[in-house]
């Protein structure tokens, strides 16, 4: 019985984690909302003033980007108000701006605070604002979009002629009195989640949707791979023997020495990083949200880009003013402490024409980042560059297992060279797709890369020689497996020239709708004859499904047509605004064998949850969720989503017999094709149980 009892703990909190994981609500952003004055007359200006608290790795979209583009812009609704008039309309403060690849359109977002203003006009002396906020937060780290809206109340009293108090409460309920002490109040969330969001202690962050799953530490890995090369560079890699040189026989005693060659490293460090910090206090939100989007910047770093490859290739030196460098080189002499510090400052200037490209792409990544990224990318960068210096300081015996310098230093700067070549045309392709140049499309932009990962190919295998190059008889077995790599690489991206996504490589190409010539655009989209309709699906005028399949947008009507057809009911919960709806249909719906089990083995059903289209009055209804009336489609099918399955998140994919009963566990955001292929065999095989 002792041993029973433990296992029937562990069982049943298995069992409770998940019936959590499996419906739980996501929590909305915590909403404070006021006046910005105290005082109140007629006549006058006012703003109100409306505040998000936005959970961790959420965002908001904003209101001031086209409102066709996709996302669900934020909106605020006066409507039944008494005492006021509005003026213009509802004002994001600051938000972030940036290309969405998937809308292909500017986008504007908060995130960890929101704020938004309202100019109104007082034009009576007691003022009742009530208000609806409509809004959409998501996420892409869970990967999904939800609608929100909140309702709240102002009540307030202004005077004719002598400023006085204004008794002003912000609450949910039109008929709670106001509050004499305070105009402030927080606005309620919805009812399921009231208390859990009272509790609830938000740490409130500043995430870009970019970054995503930890796109910081993803960042300074790369920077520490980027120091790392940086050592076997002809700039750096020599100057590692006259290191150790500089240490040897200075020191009094080892303890002296171990504690020279550490601040040595620390010098390193801190040179780098104070630059990072220097381009981070530079930056601020508008001047990133400005150097991520504009042309401007865009086509500069092109051309910076550019030039470093050119560098790098051997047309020319990058190098700083002679004169500084002899300077510098000069207090190094000095003894002690200092003598150390300006020893590592001489290598951080020597090393410059060859560091210099690659310290420069990493700010330059960074520029469009918070606070934090430029100053973490240096540290990265700094900290693979020092260790080598600071262990052969302290060891010196080690030196002489380090191959001698040669033409292969030369070699890894030109291969640097070709991958900065490579990188500069997505600076060009931001600006091209945000101001619709039509330059550097799809298509276009493979075939650049095609060309030079091919010749960075020929070139490893030795069919091309460049200025400092040493003349070779052989080449080595690593190099040759790095030029079949490249091979490899260029032959994947070859398909892609006649349409294949290319899924890899997602994140750095141009949008497939650029693509000008797609033979698989007709095989990827036909329709398969057993995908077939009893009768229109209704809203089908203005409502799509993709890749050719055929399905309905009303729930009733789908599940007629489920048993009818004798299928089982596959829901998808999606949203226009979706982006992780648009990236599974892309990436996981595409794929022939998920594309042909939704089109045969199911009768689909899309329950749009922004949709705004209007229904009859006479199919308006009252929520038991939050007593609100439902008079649009896509209230309803956020609704029923939530009332019927504990959850309110998109996508979201349920799958029900003919009972409407679930066949299997629904299933939330999931790229992996094979997972989401095994979702649906496992209800058709429950489908054919029952």
């Amino acid at each position: 019985m002792s041993r029973f009892l433990p296992l029937s703990l562990i069982a049943l909190l298995l069992f409770f984690f998940q019936v959590q994981s499996f419906g739980q609500l996501v929590s909305p952003p915590k909403w404070t909302i006021q006046l910005a004055e105290k005082d109140l007359k007629v006549g006058q200006e006012a703003e109100i003033v409306l505040k998000a608290s936005i959970p961790m790795n959420w965002y908001i979209y904003s209101n001031d980007f086209d409102e066709n583009a996709g996302p669900v812009l934020t909106t605020l609704s006066l409507e039944g108000s008494k005492g006021i008039s509005v003026k213009e309309k509802l004002s994001p403060i600051n938000p972030k701006k940036k290309f969405d690849k998937v809308w292909e359109a500017d986008i504007t977002y908060f995130s960890g605070i929101g704020e938004f203003r309202q100019k109104i006009t007082i034009t009576e002396p007691n003022v009742e604002i009530k208000g609806v906020v409509e809004y959409q937060m998501c996420s892409d780290v869970t990967g999904q979009c939800i609608l929100y809206e909140e309702d709240f109340t102002i009540k307030a009293t202004a005077v004719s002629d002598e400023p006085a108090a204004a008794n002003a409460t912000t609450t949910q309920e039109p008929t709670v009195a106001p509050d004499s002490a305070t105009q402030e109040s927080t606005v309620a969330t919805q009812p399921n989640e009231a208390d859990s969001a009272r509790k609830e202690d938000r740490t409130v962050v500043t995430l870009d949707p970019e970054e995503g799953k930890g796109g910081l530490i993803g960042f300074m890995f790369v920077a520490f791979l980027a120091g790392l090369a940086a050592l076997l560079t002809p700039c750096v890699f020599p100057m590692i023997p006259m290191t150790v040189t500089f240490f040897t026989g200075r020191a009094k005693s080892r303890a002296v020495g171990i504690r020279n060659a550490f601040i040595y490293g620390l010098s390193i460090i801190a040179i780098y990083t104070i630059a990072g910090t220097a381009v981070a206090a530079i930056q601020g939100p508008e001047f990133a949200n400005w150097l991520s989007t504009h042309w401007v910047p865009n086509v500069f770093f092109f051309l910076v880009f550019i030039v470093f490859a050119m560098a790098f290739l051997g047309m020319f030196e990058l190098t700083l003013p002679s004169g500084f460098v002899n300077k510098i080189d000069a207090k190094s002499d000095k003894g002690g402490l200092t003598g150390v510090f300006f020893m590592a400052f001489t290598l951080v200037l020597v090393s410059f024409s060859c560091t210099g490209p690659i310290v420069g792409s990493i700010l330059i990544k960074s520029a469009g980042g918070d606070f934090i990224t430029p100053i973490a990318g240096m540290f990265a960068f700094s900290l693979a560059f020092a260790i080598p210096f600071t262990l052969f300081a302290i060891f010196p015996e080690w030196l002489n297992s380090l191959p001698k310098s040669g033409g292969w230093l030369n070699s890894v700067k030109v291969v640097l060279g070709f991958l900065e070549l490579a990188l500069a045309f997505k600076f060009l392709s931001v600006a091209d797709q945000v101001y619709h140049w039509g330059i550097l499309d799809r298509d276009i932009y493979l075939a650049i890369w095609i060309v030079i990962f091919g010749l960075l190919g020929f070139y490893l295998l030795g069919k091309i020689r460049l200025p400092h190059d040493s003349k070779m008889e052989h080449i080595g077995v690593p190099r040759l497996m790095l030029a079949i790599v490249t091979f490899v690489f260029v032959v994947y991206m070859i398909p892609g020239l006649w349409g294949a996504p290319l899924k890899a490589l997602s994140g750095y190409l141009p949008p497939m709708s650029s693509h000008d010539f797609n033979l698989l655009e007709n095989r990827a989209t036909g329709t398969s004859e057993s995908n077939t309709l009893d009768e229109v699906p209704k809203y089908a005028d203005f409502l799509h499904f993709p890749h050719g399949i055929q399905g309905y947008f009303d729930y009733k009507q789908a599940l007629v047509a489920a048993k009818k057809q004798g299928k089982p009911l596959f829901i998808d919960f999606t949203g226009h605004g979706c982006v992780n709806c648009r990236e599974m249909e892309a990436r996981v719906w595409s794929d022939p064998q998920v594309l042909q089990r939704l089109k045969n083995d199911f009768v689909m059903v899309a329950l749009y949850i922004d949709e705004r289209h209007p229904l009859p009055e006479s199919e308006w209804y009252t929520s038991t969720y939050d007593g609100k009336v439902k008079s649009t489609i896509g209230k309803q099918n956020a609704d029923f989503q939530i009332t019927r399955f504990n959850n309110n998140a998109q996508p979201y994919y349920v799958i029900l017999d003919h009972n409407e009963e679930l066949l299997v566990k629904p299933k939330a955001y999931d790229t992996n094709i094979q997972n989401f292929v095994n979702f649906l065999e496992e209800a058709k095989a429950e489908f054919g149980r029952r």
